[in-house]
C-alpha cells in the first residue's frame, strides 16, 4: 500500500487523490492539497519508489495504476463510495491516465497536469547523476549536498534535496530502479481503452509537454477532454503558479456534469 498524506475529512463529495511526478512526493503538494481540502478530503500519495512508499523492482505505469486503484478501493469503494477524482502531474499524470483507461469505474473526474499520453525523448539522467554525486552517509548538511550535486539549475537541486533524508542518511528515492526504468517512465505504454468521464488537461503556457499535435491522440481516448493553460507557468505549473493552478482545478472539479450527480 502506498504511503498516504490525508488532508481534511471524508465528506459528501468524492475525495481527490493526487499523484505526484518523477522525483516528487506527497509533501510537495501540501499547500495545494490543504487548500482544496476545504470542501472534500484530499489524499496525496507517495508513488512507489518515492517518499515513504515501498520500493519495488518495477516502475511501470501498469504497476503505478494498480497502486492508485488499491488506494481508491481501500479509501473510497470500501466506504461505500463510487470512486474518486484523480489529479496527476507528469509521471503521476500518466499513471492516472492508465488508471482511468483500465479502471474507469474508480475515476469520476480526471485532471492531467502538463503531460500527454505519448512517449517523450528528453532525458532525466542529469538529475540521476546529480543525486549519485551525493553520498548521504558522508555529507554534513544540505548545503554540502547541494554543492556536490553540481546541478545546473539551483531550483532542480532544491527540489531533489527534498527527498534527501538527513536523519536516516539516505535518499527517499529508489534511484537504481528509477534510472533503470527511465525509458518507460518518459515513454508511454500504449494502454488501450477509453475514459468517458470529465477530463482536464492543464498545462503551463511556457511548457511544450502538451502540444497541438497531441490533441487528436488525447481526444481518441479521453473524448470529454478539455484543455487549459496557465500563463507564465512551465512544466512545474503547480509550484510556479500555485494559486492559478488551484483555481483552475477547483473550477473544473466544481463544474456540474450534465446528467450526473456529485
Amino acid at each position: 500500500m502506498l504511503n498516504l498524506v490525508r488532508h481534511g475529512s471524508p465528506a459528501d463529495r468524492a475525495p481527490l487523490v493526487i499523484a505526484h511526478g518523477l522525483f516528487g512526493s506527497a509533501r510537495n503538494w501540501g499547500v495545494i492539497a490543504r487548500r482544496l481540502s476545504d470542501t472534500r478530503q484530499v489524499i496525496a500519495v507517495d508513488m512507489r519508489n518515492h517518499g515513504a512508499s515501498p520500493w519495488s523492482d518495477s516502475h511501470g505505469y501498469g504497476d503505478m495504476a494498480e497502486d492508485l486503484a488499491g488506494v481508491i478501493t481501500a479509501e473510497v469503494a470500501e466506504a461505500g463510495g463510487t470512486g474518486a477524482d484523480v489529479l496527476g502531474h507528469s509521471m503521476g499524470g500518466k499513471a492516472a491516465m492508465v488508471l482511468a483507461l483500465t479502471r474507469p469505474d474508480l475515476v469520476r473526474r480526471l485532471v492531467v497536469a502538463d503531460i500527454a499520453p505519448v512517449a517523450y525523448h528528453h532525458s532525466q539522467q542529469p538529475q540521476i547523476d546529480a543525486m549519485r554525486r551525493v553520498d548521504p552517509a558522508t555529507v554534513a548538511n544540505r548545503a554540502e549536498a547541494e554543492a556536490r550535486m553540481q546541478a545546473a539549475d539551483p531550483a532542480i537541486a532544491a527540489f531533489l534535496l527534498q527527498s534527501l533524508d538527513m536523519a536516516e542518511r539516505r535518499w527517499r528515492l529508489n534511484v537504481d530502479v528509477l534510472e533503470r526504468e527511465m525509458a518507460g517512465i518518459t515513454g508511454w505504454p500504449g494502454t488501450q481503452g477509453r475514459f468517458d468521464g470529465p477530463t482536464l488537461f492543464l498545462s503551463g503556457a511556457a511548457s511544450d509537454y502538451i502540444r497541438a499535435e497531441h490533441r487528436p491522440t488525447i481526444k481518441a481516448q479521453f473524448p470529454q477532454a478539455r484543455f487549459a493553460k496557465i500563463p507564465g507557468a512551465g512544466h512545474w505549473l503547480h509550484a510556479e503558479r500555485p494559486r492559478e493552478f488551484e483555481a483552475a482545478v477547483r473550477t473544473f472539479l466544481d463544474a456540474q456534469v450534465p446528467g450526473a450527480a456529485d
